[in-house]
Formats: structure tokens, C-alpha cells, sequence
């Protein structure tokens, strides 16, 4: 079986864009997650902040980050299947 690498990289793209953008939000209101935000994301994604505007560099961020990597991970697990998926066990 093969993945459409386009569609998991867009898949992931979104589904970690929004994360970061709901949790953003949710930090600038409450307060909670302040610290994973903080660590994680300020230190992995330059400029970004825990601000509306924060927000929104936060999800082009993690869109381009897990877009590329969803991409990488099916090309290279199509790659792979041939290799590992032809072993039957018995």
C-alpha cells in the first residue's frame, strides 16, 4: 500500500498549524500551555511569540514545518514498502 505523500504533508501540515494556533490563543487568554509554548515553539520557530500576531506565524510555521516533513516521511515509506512489505512471515 502507498501514501500520497501530498496528502499526508497537507494533512499534517494543518492538523500542527492549528494546534499551534488554537494553543497560542488559548495561552494568550489563560495562560495554559505557556510553558510548551515558551520551550518548543519560541525556541524551534524564529519571531514567533505568544500573540494574536504570534498566532498566526505559528500556524504558516508548523503548516510549512509538517507539510515538508509528512512529505518526507510517504516518499521515504514508499520508498521502503517494496523492500520491508515483500517479507511474508509465515
Amino acid at each position: 500500500m502507498k501514501i500520497n505523500p501530498l496528502a499526508l504533508g497537507l494533512s499534517l501540515g494543518i492538523v500542527w498549524g492549528l494546534a499551534l494556533f488554537l494553543t497560542t490563543w488559548l495561552c494568550y487568554f489563560t495562560g495554559y500551555g505557556k510553558m510548551f509554548l515558551d520551550v518548543l515553539a519560541s525556541s524551534i520557530y524564529p519571531g514567533y511569540t505568544v500573540s494574536p500576531p504570534g498566532s498566526f506565524l505559528g500556524f504558516v510555521y508548523g503548516f510549512v514545518d509538517l507539510a515538508v516533513m509528512g512529505t518526507l516521511v510517504a516518499w521515504l515509506y514508499n520508498k521502503l514498502v517494496p523492500y520491508v512489505g515483500s517479507q511474508k512471515s509465515e
